[in-house]
């Protein structure tokens, strides 16, 4: 039930939502500032079935995009597939905050725009 509510307030955001491997739900998105503007990536989220109380840690990332800039750090290869990587990434203070999708992308925008 839990990975349905994540899927139904992304898609309530406007965003069209896949279901990869391993409770992965990727959209696809455009990041809006910094050294990747206006690049589109493809974003993978790890949901369990314990959201809301927990928010998905990390970033699962694909983009096919020429010059994309990734992370210098705490970077690897995704279990996800071919061309993916994960960038390990926590929501601090999740606890603190309504505890939903589109604060969770607040915190994915914020974390993007400082590659």
């Amino acid at each position: 039930m839990a990975r349905i509510d994540f899927i139904n307030q992304l898609k309530a955001l406007g965003y069209e939502t896949q279901e990869l491997t391993n409770n992965v739900i990727a959209i696809e998105y455009v990041v809006p500032i910094g050294k990747n503007k206006g690049k589109k990536t493809l974003l993978g989220f790890p949901v369990g079935n314990d959201f809301p109380m927990n928010c998905p840690a990390g970033l699962h990332f694909k983009s096919s995009e020429e010059n994309w800039q990734e992370p210098l750090q705490n970077v690897s290869n995704s279990p996800v597939g071919s061309g993916w990587r994960y960038w390990s990434r926590r929501f601090p203070d999740w606890n603190r905050t309504d505890k939903s999708v589109k604060t969770f992308m607040a915190h994915v925008r914020n974390i993007l725009t400082k590659i």
